[in-house]
């Protein structure tokens, strides 16, 4: 058996996919390890959580955990045994050190197309406080953003890996400026970094679809391997809410696409776009479970009796809303999202670019602002606050304090950290140790 510190410094070889140790181990150990496939291997010592502690009123004021030994084969976790019960002959063995182990989590918007990071600071005053006024800008950085956009993204993202992230929901921008090229360059870097980082793009367009004329471009990428096409606020942008939203969702069911509009309108024109987005997908079967709203400030600008009617309607038609958790500004109701079962994830948005300078690409620290936004304090709510960041809003317990997380068959997409549970881990934040991709290890943050 090694231990974490050990595994941690090995790296997968290129060729075979064998495990190849860090320099300083014994010929013995070089010899031992790279006669087993990476691709099998035994977890040992994960603390895993596995039910509810109540106090005398029956609430939950603790969350109880076990050790267990995680196997994973070819990516996907085999078996969950309580630990020393697993039989580790022949096969890499990793002591985690008691290390917490969650789901690893999804950044489901990001423009890493376009960003400043691993640039010089930049804390430049914006030409105005309007859309339009950031896209006049933004024609004219494109084409110096352009020429090291590759590198750029690569980087951000491992920023994304060391924060526990697998999985990446890229938009890219199609404008006149750029062209396609925005997305040519994003897809090299993805496809460069597809052993660590799962993906999908949206086609936004960044400067609007009609205020730009770019529904030609639109149409073009939708045949250049991505997965949804966007629009953007169809009114104060476009300013013709039925005429741009028809152009996107049509592009959408000619090339058989999801959607995900970026919609940052108030709720005077926001919640009609809204309301007709919601009566086209109603309309078109194809379009159901595929269709996001970003950003949706207007949700949060409703009354409570227009809200609870739209997010009916918008379980019902699988309509999601992704949302940034913003801060300083009017509060997303994102309880009343889960109130009704929509789906709501949560993503960085921009990252360190002429949109903001801000960006981490955390989303632990996103689940740790609802808590904080919605009074989510105590251990149970702390926990749920977590689902934002994750696959199907997947937590390790359900309400009732079952363990439903993780299960044989389950991808080993991982991220271990120094927590007694996902509650602590919300409030706290704490670094991530290690994250894994398909049972691959793509971020360690000790390498000793």
């Amino acid at each position: 058996m090694i231990n974490r510190k050990q595994f941690l410094g090995l790296t997968a070889a290129a060729a075979g996919g064998l495990f190849i140790p860090s320099v300083g181990s014994s010929a013995k150990a070089s010899t031992e390890r790279s006669s087993v496939k990476a691709n099998v291997f035994i977890l040992r010592n994960v603390l895993l959580e596995t039910g509810f502690e109540y106090n005398d009123r029956g609430e939950v004021w603790r969350t109880k955990t076990a050790l267990f030994d995680i196997r994973i084969a070819n990516g996907v976790i085999v078996s969950i045994d309580k630990v020393g019960m697993s039989d580790t002959s022949g096969i890499i063995s990793v002591d985690m050190d008691g290390l917490l182990m969650l789901p690893g989590f999804r950044d489901m918007h990001i423009h890493i197309d376009k960003t400043f990071y691993g640039e010089r600071w930049y804390g430049d005053p914006k030409p105005g406080r309007s859309v339009k006024d950031m896209i006049d800008l933004e024609r004219r950085i494109l084409p110096n953003l352009l020429v090291k956009s590759v590198e750029k993204a690569e980087m951000a993202i491992d920023l994304m890996n060391s924060q526990g992230t697998y999985f990446a929901r890229c938009q890219t921008n199609i404008d006149p400026t750029s062209g396609l090229k925005s997305l040519e360059n994003l897809k090299i870097a993805l496809e460069n970094k597809k052993e660590v980082m799962g993906s999908e793009i949206v086609a936004f367009p960044q400067h609007g679809i009609l205020y730009s004329d770019s529904e030609a471009l639109l149409r073009e990428s939708a045949q250049l391997g991505v997965d949804y096409i966007g629009g953007l606020d169809p009114t104060t942008v476009d300013g013709s809410m039925e005429k741009s939203l028809d152009i996107m969702i049509q592009i959408a069911l000619d090339y058989d696409k999801g959607i995900d509009i970026h919609l940052h309108e108030g709720a005077k024109t926001g919640i009609p776009a809204i309301q007709y987005i919601l009566k086209q997908v109603e309309a078109n079967k194809a379009l159901q479970g595929r269709t996001y709203i970003s950003h949706g400030f207007a949700l949060g600008q409703s009354d409570a009796k227009e809200l609870e009617e739209l997010c009916i309607q918008m379980s019902a038609n699988g309509v999601g809303v992704i949302s940034t958790v913003p801060l300083g500004r009017s509060m997303m109701p994102i309880p009343t999202f889960y109130k009704h079962k929509v789906s709501v994830m949560t993503g960085t948005d921009s990252i360190i670019d002429h949109w903001q300078p801000f960006g981490n690409c955390d989303m632990l620290e996103k689940a740790k602002h609802c808590a904080e936004l919605y009074g989510w304090t105590d251990e149970l709510r702390l926990s749920r606050a977590l689902q934002i960041a994750t696959k199907d809003q997947v937590l390790p317990l359900n309400e009732a304090g079952d363990r439903q997380w993780p299960k044989v068959g389950d991808s080993a997409d991982l991220v271990f950290v120094k927590a007694s549970c996902s509650a602590e881990a919300v409030a706290r934040t704490p670094e991530r140790e290690a994250t894994f991709y398909k049972g691959k290890r793509v971020y360690s943050r000790k390498t000793v």
